[in-house]
């Protein structure tokens, strides 16, 4: 005999006493079976009930009503009473809630971490529903952010079809991508963000720095005071941070003289690093201990000389280019605010402008 479901919009359970009549039932009002799946099929007049090996709480009323005092979501509750002439059967099908989120605008579709069910059963079941419904809605990309407080949920997820996006300090993100064929998500940040200020005093004299930890290679190396920029920081902000950091003096940005780009560095990142020229605003060093071994102000043509120079190509040609640059044989790139229509932010472009006689002789020709 086929067991049909009812119409949710007419469906009614009598359970122990209690009485439900909803369009859509509510799980915490209901009892729990924490059960993945639940199967009947009835002969003559007996039911006879299929249950995982999960749900060892659960057990028959007197009434024939299947009930659990275990926790979870309600997967299924039915309520049969089987005669020799007939059979009733009163089913509410599975609890369909869908996580909550919002759609965004790739036809995907973010999940708030803030309204995430703590209880891994609830979060198991509530998932599957929301793959079904999401696939029925013709979502794309799924996002899924479990913070590290529910860190207990991502094999849950993963289990699900779930991949490592990327993770922070705090969280982990998983996608999922829906639609058949290649994943079209983008991939986690590729890029590390470097700078390196290059600040010279009315005497001359370039601020140079020895780190306190650094490779075998570079120790007793002076080099320029270097740093990473942090998140949602501009790379004239960062580098001025950075300088103030390692040694006490304050700066102020002039302009990118130049920048690196290098593969397969930190993390098997890509590596981008810009020198950044700086004019100074004080003159008193005062060393981050944590970080920095030594600091001071040494003569440029001393500094040109030095060991770290010479012995690196790279490092001579900034050095080439900063000579260029206070020679007005070429120009770097200034700072300036500018917004886009396409996202309404305000950023910054760095560009080289001709405003005045003292800017490059190169630029003017």
């Amino acid at each position: 005999m086929e067991l049909k479901l009812f119409d949710p919009q007419s469906t009614t359970l009598t359970h122990m006493g209690r009485l439900y009549s909803t369009p859509f039932m509510n799980w915490r009002d209901t009892p729990s079976v924490g059960v993945p799946h639940l199967f009947f099929s009835c002969r003559g007049s007996s039911v006879r009930a299929a249950l995982s090996s999960k749900s060892n709480n659960a057990h028959t009323t007197s009434n024939g009503a299947l009930s659990s005092s275990g926790p979870g979501v309600t997967e299924s509750c039915l309520h049969h009473t089987c005669t020799t002439n007939s059979i009733n059967s009163s089913v509410c099908s599975r609890d369909l809630r869908v996580l909550d989120g919002y759609d965004d605008e790739y036809g995907g579709f973010v999940v708030d971490p803030d309204k995430l069910p703590t209880n891994q059963n609830t979060f198991s079941l509530m998932l599957r529903s929301s793959l079904s419904h999401w696939k029925m809605k013709g979502k794309q990309g799924i996002w899924l952010e479990l913070p590290l407080q529910l860190s207990e949920l991502v094999p849950i997820a993963v289990k699900e079809g779930f991949r490592y996006h990327h993770a922070e300090i705090n969280y982990v993100m998983l996608t999922y991508w829906l639609p058949e064929g290649p994943c079209m998500l983008p991939g986690n940040a590729s890029h590390q963000v470097g700078v390196g200020g290059l600040v010279i005093n009315d005497k001359g004299e370039v601020l140079v720095v020895q780190e306190r930890y650094c490779s075998p290679a570079c120790v007793g190396l002076w080099k320029l005071p270097t740093g990473f920029i942090a998140e949602s920081e501009e790379i004239f902000e960062g580098v001025v941070r950075e300088v103030k950091e390692e040694t006490g003096i304050d700066t102020e940005f002039i302009e990118v003289i130049g920048f690196r780009h290098a593969h397969s560095i930190a993390f098997n990142k890509s590596d981008l690093f810009f020198i950044c020229m700086l004019r100074p605003l004080s003159t008193q060093i005062m060393i981050d201990d944590d970080e920095i071994q030594a600091a001071k102000w040494m003569p440029l043509v001393e500094f040109v000389e030095h060991q770290l120079i010479q012995g690196d190509r790279m490092f001579k040609k900034v050095i080439d280019i900063y000579i260029a640059r206070l020679r007005k044989q070429c120009c770097g790139l200034s700072a300036h605010q500018s917004a886009s229509k396409f996202d309404g932010r305000e950023s910054t472009l760095y560009y080289h402008v001709i405003d005045s006689q003292d800017d490059c002789e190169a630029c003017s020709g």
